[in-house]
């Protein structure tokens, strides 16, 4: 039997009991020019982002850039949470080097969704809440297959909503993630079957690209908070 995981993401960037992790160490320190596009463009995105354009329920994720960059922030909220649960319960067998590269990978994360905190400001969504109580985290398997799936699915909402982003600049960091949790997912999938080749690409050597709401319907085992869709490009 494996315990229910079910926690938040306060607003100071926290997760309900847990520790927040140094994240301004060398690995932070990689995404500082990062740090700084995605800053000066907080108080852009906070100005037009008050607009709520659809009459469903759930939480609101804006309209237009705002609504693309609430949903990688929440798909980031979800892999943050993910990763700071794998490393307060490490799962048995977890050698030295997996536990430093997915604390690595953690801490990437963390950075992720505080970029997106910050830019949006009070555009940002609600922390979310996520339920991982189908994951053993017990299992070396069952978890190197999540953060699998997870990674990949990270993957094809970056490159599926690319291309709904009109402003340059937010496209750009986009693509700076993106290639971020490429690698993430190459590792994951070394991990899962050392010595193949770690990729997702097709026969034409590209990555796949997903929609918005699939990607949203995939992670919804997983999301608690409900999320209103209706703004999202379809």
């Amino acid at each position: 039997m494996f315990t229910r995981k079910t926690h938040s993401v306060t607003s100071n960037g926290n997760e309900d009991g847990f520790a927040m992790p140094n994240v301004h160490r060398r690995t932070f320190l990689k995404y500082a020019g990062m740090s700084a596009a995605i800053l000066s463009a907080g108080s852009v995105l906070s100005s037009c982002s008050d607009d709520d354009t659809n009459d469903g329920t759930g939480v609101s994720l804006g309209s237009g850039d705002v609504a693309v960059l609430n949903y990688a922030f929440a798909l980031e909220q979800l892999e943050a949470a993910f990763y700071t649960q794998v490393i307060l319960t490490p799962y048995s067998g977890i050698s030295d080097s997996e536990m430093t590269l997915l604390t690595d990978i953690r801490n990437h994360e963390i950075a992720h969704r505080e970029f997106f905190r910050k830019a949006l400001s009070t555009g940002a969504i609600q922390d979310l809440q996520v339920d991982f109580s189908t994951i053993d985290f017990t299992s070396r398997d069952k978890v190197l297959a999540a953060a699998q799936t997870f990674e990949d699915l990270g993957v094809a909402a970056y490159n599926g909503a690319g291309k709904y982003i009109t402003t340059p600049a937010y496209l750009a960091l986009a693509g700076k993630i993106v290639s971020v949790e490429a690698r993430h997912a190459a590792y994951i999938r070394d991990l899962v079957s050392n010595g193949t080749f770690s990729s997702n690409a097709d026969s034409n050597g590209l990555d796949g690209a997903t929609t918005p709401t699939d990607v949203f319907a995939a992670a919804s085992v997983y999301i608690k908070t409900q999320i209103n869709t209706n703004t999202l490009p379809k």
